[in-house]
């Protein structure tokens, strides 16, 4: 079997699909549902946000077509579905990260 090579950039969204599946945000970016700005814990004053991660359609497209990730509703058109890690995503994670 070939070894699937990601970029950083690719490496960083398929560890966000990780954490849970991606929906559709303005602009062609993919996040988490309803995600918002969070603070560092040790942060008593809350003062530093930190930033929601995302990434592109871009890069979803390209993950979606090594078999990373997949659409969570193939009823759906791709641009619109949610998309969640595949077990190939996951094994990829474990082996090489």
């Amino acid at each position: 079997m070939n070894k699937i090579t990601l970029t950083p950039v690719q490496i960083r969204g398929l560890k966000l699909a990780k954490e849970g599946d991606l929906f559709p945000q303005e602009a062609k970016k993919w996040t988490h549902l309803n995600a918002v700005v969070t603070y560092a814990k040790s942060d008593r004053f809350k003062e530093r946000p930190q930033k929601i991660k995302f990434l592109t359609t871009e890069t979803l497209d390209a993950l979606r077509e090594l078999g990373l990730l997949r659409s969570l509703n193939p009823d759906v058109k791709t641009e619109e579905a949610a998309h969640g890690i595949t077990m190939a995503g996951k094994m990829w994670l474990l082996k090489d990260k």
